[in-house]
């Protein structure tokens, strides 16, 4: 039965999912790059005990994952404009943002559903990633905060699905980063018995989970950048005509510049243990300006040929004292030949194999929103969505905002 007001019990919100009564998600992601919004419509549900060939160690491996579509909205020049400058913005500008967000997400859905021939009477949730806007870690003596925008209500009313939203809140309410939230979705998707799996995403930031085979041994944490620094910098460079590097072509085509690579490698924050996250605040916009203010007589392709190795380099030396025997690798960032050369070189380095995610079946444009989707389903089977080990959250806890479509 669909979520009656008067029910404060997890297990009511959702009709009872079972493999014969599947659960139809919509998982909704707008990234640190804010190019776009994916959505994602998956089919998730419970299976029995034992039925992928060995007995289930935890609640999480009975659960089954298909994706059914998937749907990718290029946002316009001027709503990117427009989320840049949230960044800094002000609450006006904020406020306004947020509710026009919601209307961006809700007509994704919308799309998705019509797409796939879906009524949205079929469809149990969608579950918002939001687009965030500001995150500031929790650091000793002092509490985190996040922000993530694309007003959820707006959503709900728009599409007439009980929508869930902000994830990221309660695991920074219990002392935790709020980041990653992906790795319990990771392990559902990809442990193996036996094997040490890293799940690498590549977006304006990049990020990795650990899967280990049981979810006790999920390490989880962001790297740094992704290509966060790279696209700021072709922006500026290009005044806003062109947003990345397409294929890293002009990176290929630029030199390492030593001293620069040094002196961005000496970020103290590569050297912080996990549980650590990290933001824009840190590799976005305002270390590009630096650099240019430092470095403003230097080719721009040897600028992004230095920022290339800067991610490759991060990732690397942050996987590989783990002993994964593949690295699987999902995001944009799959896209720019060049950072995936370098990175492939580096990774066979160390002895570990690097595979596309669309190895697997799933495209890198469409694995975080079913990782969102799959948060969702979490929420309403009234299971935690987070890994307190990779965010440092006092406990695990169900994550999430319930909007009524009503």
């Amino acid at each position: 039965m669909k979520l009656p007001i008067i029910s404060t019990n997890p297990a009511d919100w959702a009709n009872s999912a079972s493999p014969a009564n599947p659960a139809k998600i919509i998982g909704i992601m707008s990234g640190t790059s804010h190019d776009g919004v994916d959505a994602a419509l998956a089919l998730i549900g419970l299976e029995g005990e034992g039925d992928t060939g060995y007995d289930a160690i935890s609640e999480y491996d009975g659960i089954s994952v298909r994706v059914l579509d998937h749907l990718h909205v290029p946002y316009t020049p001027e709503l990117r404009d427009k989320i840049s400058l949230a960044f800094t913005g002000d609450t006006n500008h904020l406020c306004r943002l947020n509710f026009e967000l919601g209307e961006v997400f809700a007509e994704a859905a919308l799309s998705l559903m019509k797409q796939s021939d879906c009524e949205p009477s079929s469809v149990e949730a969608i579950a918002s990633h939001g687009q965030t806007v500001y995150h500031v870690p929790s650091t000793p003596g002092q509490s985190g905060s996040t922000l993530q925008i694309g007003e959820a209500s707006v959503i709900a009313v728009k599409t007439g699905v009980l929508t869930i939203s902000d994830f990221r809140t309660k695991d920074v309410a219990l002392g935790g980063q709020g980041a990653p939230l992906v790795p319990i979705a990771d392990y559902i998707l990809f442990h193996k018995p036996g094997t040490v799996r890293a799940v690498l995403n590549i977006g304006g930031l990049s990020n990795v989970t650990i899967v280990g085979e049981r979810p006790g041994d999920i390490v989880a944490f962001d790297i740094g950048p992704g290509n966060s620094l790279m696209d700021d910098l072709v922006r500026l460079h290009t005044s806003g005509r062109a947003w990345f590097d397409r294929d890293g072509s002009l990176a290929a085509g630029g030199k390492l510049i030593g001293e620069l690579f040094d002196e961005l490698l000496a970020n103290p924050y590569f050297k912080e243990l996990p549980p650590k996250s990290t933001g824009r605040e840190l590799f976005g916009m305002a270390l590009v300006r630096y650099v240019l203010a430092k470095y403003g007589n230097t080719k721009p392709e040897d600028l992004l040929c230095t920022f290339a190795n800067l991610t490759a380099t991060t990732i690397c030396d942050a996987i590989a004292p783990y002993g994964p025997r593949e690295v699987i690798a999902t995001g944009g960032g799959c896209k720019n030949l060049f950072l995936m050369g370098l990175l492939r070189e580096k990774m066979e380095g160390s002895g570990i194999a690097l595979t596309e995610i669309s190895h697997y079946g799933v495209s890198p444009e469409e694995k975080e929103a079913v990782c969102f989707a799959l948060l969702g389903f979490l929420t309403l089977r009234g299971m935690a969505g987070n890994v307190p080990s990779a965010t440092g959250a006092s406990r695990g806890a169900i994550l999430g905002k319930i909007n009524l479509p009503g």
